[in-house]
């Protein structure tokens, strides 16, 4: 049966908006990183200068990641995008006047390019975990491929519209368009009429939503899995993105406009594999595509060490930016199914600290390679290294991404004597079960899987004892930090986890459910008042 196609999200009205207007304020920002390249060599001469412009728009991602997806999962998503925008339009405004009255300085496009840099690690979990709510679920994944086009649509036409404006009017009017192409965004997200989630007591704040986010990652397996995957690709292909103006030099003996077109190349790569990816989905399934695309990184990768004719190195570049949006529209795809909304601000903002670490660790490592050997074996060794792990990457697969992640409602609401405080706490939840000395096993195993999504959900601690005098008697316990995060855990229970709160309950033997107790920390001084 065919899957749906692969521009079927474009048919949900707000998404086609939203997307065509990030790929225009995407374009904006590709232009305004042109001017800003272009003008720190006209204001200094040392390399440093422009060193110190890369880092400034990079830290921020590698220092913010996770609080900006707390922050994606606190607050109004739309509210906070609409922020951000504004926050970079203002950037874009400042940089226009400086320039336009030759008062911009080397510090003060560092600072701008640094503010700038923070807005967009604030807003882009954000901007990832909205696709759900834009698309039905079996467009999930299209839709991810459809904003990884959107981006290298940008990506190959902003530079060039950028140096373009640049050149002939001046750095002024190149900031000024991506000022436009921001304020285009706001608009698109003030015209969305987002629902709102439940604005009630429970609402997380930030620091507990932030421990919370790292309770969910340290406990989700299937998202461990996908980190790994993302991890050990990136860092081996980071190889290629740190060397290649040094290949384009020396190695095919290019110049600055010779790499231009590498990097065109790789731009329409990825544009065409965009393309091609909902056909290819239909026939093969995520481990085949993740397994594919590194093959064809590591062949890729290995011909360009060998030092081919330079229209062929042009010519497998296409094949390498095809790869490379295989791989990370199948990676983010995977994480964005296994993600339940109350947590996929930040998951994802793990995601991608994970992706953007890798690629920066892994720059500096084979650049050190690279000056230890050469270049040509500093790719050969990462081509092979590739080659390698994606064979033993595949026999971990990738999930499916196909459970029902909707809250459930599963668990009544807890009965107290009297009302409690959400902030009291810890909290210890028993639940007591009877189980036939023939299920122990099986019922075991599925406590097992149980425990996760104890964890994930809130739970900081988790056990099973038994009762000495009565072997059937068995009591799964777990610690939760305070009133009002059990509370969450009611709600943030999914269908698919339910599932198997049920399968667990079926074990259960006599005329009455399992008892469920909760216990209340008391404070000695406290006792008697």
């Amino acid at each position: 049966m065919p899957g749906p196609s692969g521009f079927a999200p474009l048919r949900q009205t707000t998404f086609a908006v939203l997307w065509v207007a990030t790929v225009l304020g995407n374009t904006g920002s590709f232009m305004r990183d042109v001017a800003s390249a272009w003008l720190v060599t006209d204001l200094s001469s040392a390399p440093a200068a422009v060193a110190m412009i890369q880092a400034a728009s990079t830290i921020p991602v590698f220092v913010l990641a996770i609080p900006a997806g707390v922050l994606s999962d606190v607050f109004d998503r739309r509210k906070l995008l609409i922020i951000m925008q504004l926050v970079l339009a203002s950037v874009s405004a400042t940089l226009m006047l400086l320039s336009y009255t030759g008062a911009l300085t080397v510090g003060l496009l560092v600072a701008l390019t640094f503010v700038g840099g923070v807005g967009a690690a604030l807003a882009s979990p954000t901007w990832q975990s909205i696709v759900p709510e834009l698309v039905p679920r079996q467009d999930l994944k299209n839709a991810v491929a459809l904003n990884s086009l959107g981006f290298n649509i940008a990506r190959s036409v902003g530079p060039a519209a950028g140096g373009l404006l640049l050149a002939v009017l001046g750095a002024a009017v190149a900031y000024s368009a991506d000022v436009v192409s921001d304020l285009v965004v706001v608009a698109a997200l003030a015209w969305w009429r987002r629902v709102p989630s439940a604005d009630d007591e429970l609402s997380e704040h930030f620091l507990g939503a932030f421990r919370a986010g790292l309770r969910f990652v340290r406990s989700s397996r299937e998202l461990h899995v996908v980190l790994t995957h993302s991890a050990i690709f990136f860092a081996f292909l980071s190889a290629l993105w740190a060397l290649l103006p040094i290949v384009a030099r020396q190695v095919l003996g290019g110049n600055a406009g010779f790499y231009g077109i590498l990097l065109g190349a790789i731009g329409a790569g990825a544009i065409l594999g965009a393309l091609v990816l909902p056909q290819l989905r239909r026939r093969f399934d995520a481990d085949g595509l993740l397994l594919a695309a590194a093959i064809i990184a590591a062949i890729i990768m290995a011909v360009l060490a060998i030092a081919p004719p330079r229209w062929l190195a042009v010519v497998i570049l296409l094949g390498l930016g095809g790869a490379w949006i295989v791989a990370l529209t199948t990676l983010n795809g995977a994480a964005q199914a296994i993600l339940p909304n109350w947590v996929r601000g930040r998951g994802l903002a793990v995601y991608l600290m994970i992706v953007n670490g890798a690629m920066a660790g892994g720059s500096l490592a084979w650049g050190i390679a690279a000056g230890a050997l050469s270049v040509p074996a500093t790719l050969l060794v990462s081509a092979c290294g590739l080659f390698v792990v994606a064979f033993i990457l595949h026999r971990i697969k990738l999930p499916a991404g196909e459970a029902d992640l909707k809250p459930s409602n599963y668990w009544p609401e807890p009965l107290t004597a009297d009302p409690v405080e959400h902030d009291r706490g810890p909290v210890l939840v028993l639940i007591e079960y009877r189980i036939a000395k023939d299920d122990r096993l099986k019922f075991f195993e599925c406590l097992k899987r149980l425990s996760q999504t104890r964890r994930r959900d809130g739970a900081y601690g988790w056990g099973i004892t038994e009762d000495a005098a009565d072997s059937e008697r068995i009591v799964e316990w777990f610690m939760v930090e305070s009133w009002a995060e059990h509370l969450r855990q009611h709600h943030r229970l999914s269908n698919a986890d339910a599932d198997i709160q049920r399968e667990a309950t079926q074990f259960h033997i006599g005329p009455n459910p399992p008892v469920v107790r909760h216990f209340l920390a008391l404070e000695l001084d406290d006792i008697g008042r």
